[in-house]
């Protein structure tokens, strides 16, 4: 059985997360999937950033909900980087990609644009809200959804399976073996997150995980020979 390794923000333990820049070298590291995250701008542009806010990452400050396009361009995303459109990095890499829904509004725009480049079977669709996995898999007919959870109970197989999710993607630091076999059980796949140890990728390996996401190239190499 194949083990997945997802590149996390690209690989934002070497490069500024989320940037062009980090999701090349996620590709040049041979990563299976690379990982990304979703906003609306002001102006509905699908922009790329895990936070709300633009504080963390950026040289700026505010919500990217208050800041169009263009002001979200004048921005150092690190390293001289911009923030990146969703496109942009569809026409920068050939990798497959996971792009997490972090605001539910974005679900729309999301579905545009994979339904008018034909993109089901190489972009996967993930996200913390269980209602924006059931309403991308309502709006792009044969995509494959994710459900992440970080804080879950037993009833986390049964939530994806109510949204039609084919995998979860779970806290490794919360992961239990009864977990994994319910929901290899339900037919599921389950990706564990954040491993970027030698320990945790060895948990990874012996909860029999489907794979994992890093924030580090080093446990795609690692990763082949890790039992």
């Amino acid at each position: 059985m194949s083990f997945l390794t997802i590149g996390h923000r690209g690989v934002m333990g070497v490069e500024p997360e989320n940037t062009l820049r980090s999701f090349v070298r996620a590709e040049q590291a041979g990563m299976d999937v690379i990982e990304l995250d979703l906003h609306l701008s002001k102006d509905g542009a699908l922009v790329i950033m895990h936070d709300a806010e633009v504080d963390r990452t950026t040289d700026g400050k505010g919500r990217i909900a208050d800041m169009t396009l263009a002001e979200l361009r004048e921005l150092d995303a690190g390293r001289g980087e911009r923030v990146p459109l969703f496109e942009e990095v569809l026409d920068l890499v050939k990798s497959p990609l996971q792009a997490e829904i972090k605001d539910a509004a974005a679900a729309r725009a999301l579905a545009e644009v994979m339904l008018r480049r034909d993109l089901a079977g190489r972009v996967e669709v993930s996200s913390f809200h269980d209602e924006a996995v059931a309403e991308i898999a309502s709006l792009v007919p044969g995509v494959r959804t994710v459900l992440i959870a970080s804080r879950y109970g037993t009833d986390v197989v049964d939530r994806a399976k109510a949204v039609g999710a084919a995998t979860l993607a779970l806290n490794i630091r919360r992961l239990t073996l009864e977990t994994v076999e319910q929901a290899h059980a339900a037919g599921l796949k389950i990706i564990g997150w954040v491993v970027n140890t030698q320990d945790q990728l060895r948990l990874a390996r012996a909860l029999e995980l489907d794979g994992a996401t890093t924030d580090y190239p080093e446990i795609r190499r690692t990763g082949r020979f890790t039992a």
